[in-house]
């Protein structure tokens, strides 16, 4: 059977209707164009102007997807950022061994004693619920404040009830490496030589807080460039000693002791590192 040629008016009669109706509505959102209705005759567009047209809207997809993944990935700043986690309050939360109660070796310092530094006049509620004003404490506050601004009493007592668990902990299970960041060298040498003399006689602690039912200031003072803060803490326990055959040579696996120490911690104010330090030790 003989095919006819057909013109171009025909062959865009005949092509046209056959375009998707998404490629229509995507000339028209980009170009503004609408495609023309078979009925009004040929289009005006050439095929080289489809063309064209279709590369503008892969590099405008392409643009608009690297800017939404470089906005998920790098985020927008909104002013409500978090501050970078202090590293002084990362110390004080890592993990710790499992502790009970045994007098904790150490020399202790006087909490009593008088605080040095400026006086720095009337009396203000500034350490409310810490110290009160005009006594030793708050003013031995004040002089830590006047050679680290950044100091807040409020939350060193939340890392020193931290530390003190993991101290207590970390010298019944004698683990030397957690105890030689948190202590002096001079208290470290003390938990150490008790350790040694458990190791001597294969015995082990097995120590367990029930509470912390206080930790609170009741010193403080500023000593050239170091700063001493001395808490006393009051805790529940239960600690037991075993030998080697696992028999109870100390404590008592079923019994819950009231244990109240006193520990001064030091920090050199100079300093980058924020850390504090366990410098003496007492109970009562």
């Amino acid at each position: 059977m003989p095919q006819c040629a057909i013109g171009p008016a025909q062959f865009d009669d005949y092509i046209l209707p056959r375009r998707t109706d998404s490629w229509v509505l995507t000339r028209f959102l980009v170009n503004g164009i609408q495609w023309p209705d078979p009925a009004s005759g040929p289009a005006s567009q050439s095929e080289s102007e489809h063309d064209v047209d279709i590369y503008t809207i892969i590099f405008l997809a392409l643009a608009v997807f690297i800017f939404v993944r470089l906005r998920a990935v790098l985020g927008q700043r909104t002013g409500n950022e978090r501050a970078p986690f202090d590293r002084a309050a990362r110390n004080a939360v890592q993990g710790a061994p499992d502790n009970h109660v045994m007098p904790v070796p150490g020399a202790p310092i006087d909490p009593a004693a008088p605080a040095t530094g400026a006086d720095f006049g009337a009396p203000s509620d500034r350490w409310r619920g810490v110290a009160e004003p005009g006594t030793p404490l708050a003013r031995g506050l004040d002089a830590i404040v006047a050679s680290d601004s950044s100091f807040d009493p409020r939350h060193f007592l939340t890392g020193a009830r931290s530390a003190y668990e993991m101290i207590v902990l970390a010298f019944a299970n004698g683990d030397r490496r957690a105890l030689r960041d948190l202590l002096s060298s001079e208290v470290y040498d003390s938990f150490d030589s008790v350790i040694k003399e458990r190791e001597k006689q294969e015995q082990k602690t097995e120590t367990r807080f029930v509470s912390i039912d206080t930790a609170e200031l009741v010193g403080a003072e500023a000593r050239d460039r170091t700063a001493q803060l001395t808490v006393r803490f009051v805790s529940q326990m239960i600690s037991v000693t075993r030998d080697k055959m696992g028999n109870i040579v100390d404590g008592n696996p079923e019994k819950v002791a009231d244990i109240t120490d006193i520990w001064t911690f030091a920090r050199d104010t100079g300093s980058r590192d924020p850390n504090w330090k366990l410098v003496g030790t007492g109970s009562h």
